[in-house]
């Protein structure tokens, strides 16, 4: 499975990590410069949850800003009545 968000399309980027050493030319020294380049990623805040895809509870991984912004369905939970409703033939 990539890790990939199934409603937002975001997923893994990759970027730089700098480390500085030196003193500032403003505090008297002769300015920063970069001593550690190294390569790391920017991963999105993906969750594993149970959505309703067509009609079907399915597990799958969607990041928290859609899961916030309601566009994730959830199935309904036992407590609510979902089983009596699926008796009746409501839903």
């Amino acid at each position: 499975m990539p890790f990939v968000c199934e409603f937002t399309g975001k997923k893994s980027s990759y970027g730089k990590q700098r480390t500085w050493r030196g003193q500032k030319i403003v505090k008297g020294g002769f300015g920063l410069k970069p001593t550690g380049i190294t390569r790391r990623k920017f991963r999105p805040n993906l969750q594993k949850i149970t959505a309703v895809i067509d009609g079907q509870a399915t597990i799958i991984l969607a990041s928290a800003k859609a899961i916030k912004q309601g566009l994730v369905t959830k199935p309904l939970k036992r407590r609510d009545g979902y089983t009596r409703l699926k008796k009746a033939g409501k839903v």
